[in-house]
């Protein structure tokens, strides 16, 4: 068994980084389409993500942008889980400036 499992189940890495309460949740998100890894749909939660790949995520009212920077081993505090991706969304432009 030399496979090279150098990934992470989608599901498990949005549940560790905190885009979703629950794994289950996530899975639910992904089967219904509000997932894209590197500009492709994806309804497969068991979809194996890297360091580099670019999600888009619908959820929450919101659609984010992110860049998968670390698998994680569990679902920490959030300062943990902030440092498993980089955020690319676009600044939201305040209503006042």
């Amino acid at each position: 068994m030399s496979e090279k499992v150098d990934g992470l189940r989608l599901d498990k890495w949005l549940c560790h980084a905190r885009v979703f309460k629950t794994r289950g949740l996530a899975a639910a998100r992904i089967e219904g389409g509000g997932i894209r890894v590197n500009g492709q749909p994806c309804r497969k939660p068991g979809r194996a993500v890297r360091p580099g790949d670019r999600l888009t995520v619908s959820a929450h009212g919101d659609v984010r942008a992110m860049t998968v920077l670390a698998l994680g081993e569990r679902r920490g505090p959030p300062a943990e889980a902030q440092a498993l991706y980089r955020d690319d969304s676009p600044p939201e432009v305040g209503e006042g400036s």
